[in-house]
């Protein structure tokens, strides 16, 4: 029986995320399982008008290409892929995995270089998404590796997505405008702000944001959403931050990463598991070691960690920062092959200022209050 929130998502994402035009080029990226939701956005961006192509990439495919590449084919960017990125107006992500481990075997440096290869293209769709003239979206379709990785049953873990993405079943677009507005006002103060100071258990840390902007996540892009984030000034960042959650990158897990900062940098890195990992991305190029992002979660549906970035770097009363490349629309500068999300929970005891004055405390905001 076909669920009914499947092309309520499909709307969402089509019609008021990317918003398709008509006779604009569509790549829609996704995998077998995620079947259900690719026929239903293939139909809505063919009804709107745009032209759809689908990338599936089969089960095992990305296990095989690290495990039997040489350098050179690890190194090597398709002509096609080229294209995608330089010329096509929309690209849609559809996450759904078969297996969250699939890559936890594989030599962590095999995923540097073929990262370092395509650093130029990461760098091209920030650039052309910054100037808004390539506009995509990302979001992730329900698996039983993901409801395991959340801990949750797949009805519980289906819930649990379709309730972030669409908290407003009836009216999803009015929702999530209403999101932006509350979120603007926050945006306009923090507008001619610009020392931040984060304090939490294990975590004092200062950055600078004069002249760079916040930016307004309201469904545009990723879906679910719920976030403002910022380019920091590349050389501000000092201090310490030890993050709440594990630290997850192209399927490895890192727990308890503690970073140390001085003019920008993680001089240092450290964890419980997997601090070699660690380590070695954030070698992967001279922008890695250097926050491309800082963000506050606001969605209030997401309170719980499921080891999925999308989701829980949405968590409302948490931040999160990134390490390596900025997007360019909020004025930062630093580049990298990487965008690590790591997050950080304020709910207990934590505070966020700005130029002094007390923005959020143990995860609410606090203006007006």
């Amino acid at each position: 029986m076909k669920d009914p929130r499947v092309e309520k998502l499909a709307d969402l994402l089509v019609n008021y995320s990317v918003s398709i035009a008509p006779g604009e080029r569509v790549e829609i990226r996704s995998s077998p399982q995620a079947e259900p939701l690719l026929l239903e956005v293939y139909k809505k961006v063919l009804q709107a008008g745009g032209h759809p192509m689908t990338k599936v990439t089969p089960n095992g495919l990305n296990e095989i290409f690290y495990k039997y590449a040489s350098d050179e084919q690890l190194k090597y960017i398709h002509k096609p892929t080229q294209i995608v990125y330089e010329e096509y107006d929309v690209i849609m992500n559809l996450m759904a995995e078969e297996n969250t481990k699939a890559l936890s075997s594989i030599d962590p440096m095999k995923m540097v270089i073929a990262s370092q290869a395509r650093k130029d293209l990461s760098q091209l769709f920030m650039e052309r998404a910054g100037r808004k003239e390539l506009k995509w979206t990302l979001t992730l379709f329900p698996t039983q590796a993901s409801a395991q990785e959340a801990e949750m049953s797949l009805s519980e873990y289906e819930d649990f997505v379709y309730q972030a993405c669409m908290p407003d079943m009836d009216d999803p677009v009015g929702y999530w405008k209403k999101v932006f507005a509350e979120q603007q006002k926050v945006v306009d103060w923090l507008a001619d702000k610009d020392r931040i100071h984060v304090k939490g258990p294990g975590t004092d840390l200062k950055l600078r944001v004069k002249g760079r902007k916040f930016i307004n996540c309201a469904c545009k892009e990723n879906v679910p959403d719920g976030e403002i984030f910022t380019g920091p000034i590349e050389d501000s960042v000092e201090g310490v931050v030890t993050f709440s959650y594990p630290a997850i990158y192209a399927g490895k897990e890192v727990n308890n990463v503690n970073l140390t900062f001085e003019k920008g940098k993680a001089v240092k890195a450290t964890a419980d598991k997997n601090e070699d990992y660690l380590n070695k991305t954030l070698d992967t190029d001279e922008g890695a070691r250097f926050v491309g992002e800082f963000a506050i979660g606001t969605n209030a549906g997401i309170q719980r960690f499921t080891r999925e970035i999308l989701f829980d770097e949405k968590i409302g009363g948490s931040f999160h920062m990134a390490l390596g490349a900025s997007y360019p629309e909020s004025g930062g500068l630093n580049q990298s092959a990487i965008h690590w999300d790591m997050i950080c929970d304020l709910r207990d005891g934590g505070e966020i200022e700005a130029d002094g004055q007390l923005l959020y405390k143990n995860g609410k905001f606090m203006l007006g209050k």
